[in-house]
């Protein structure tokens, strides 16, 4: 049996009461669920060496940095609205 078929059963023995409260349990975590979240936590690990791409990025990252070449976030709310 699927999960979804065992759901189907479990469902049919719930009192209203109980529905409701299932109901209201299943909206909350629907609303509060984070898709980009839960592909970074399903995303595989990258445990190997940096690249030379990498490695230059990350350098020209910290560069701009020292420079003052940053955005806050803000900024880049507005720019994006």
């Amino acid at each position: 049996m699927t999960p979804k078929e065992k759901l189907r059963h479990v469902i049919e023995e719930l009192s209203e009461a109980e529905a409701q409260d299932a109901l209201g349990f299943i909206a909350h975590r629907r609303v509060g669920r984070d898709a980009l979240l839960e592909l970074l936590n399903s995303a595989p690990v990258d445990d190997g060496p940096p690249t030379s791409d990498e490695d230059h990025g990350a350098r020209k990252a910290r560069e701009e940095l020292a420079r003052g070449e940053v955005f806050s976030a803000e900024e880049i709310k507005r720019e994006i609205a």
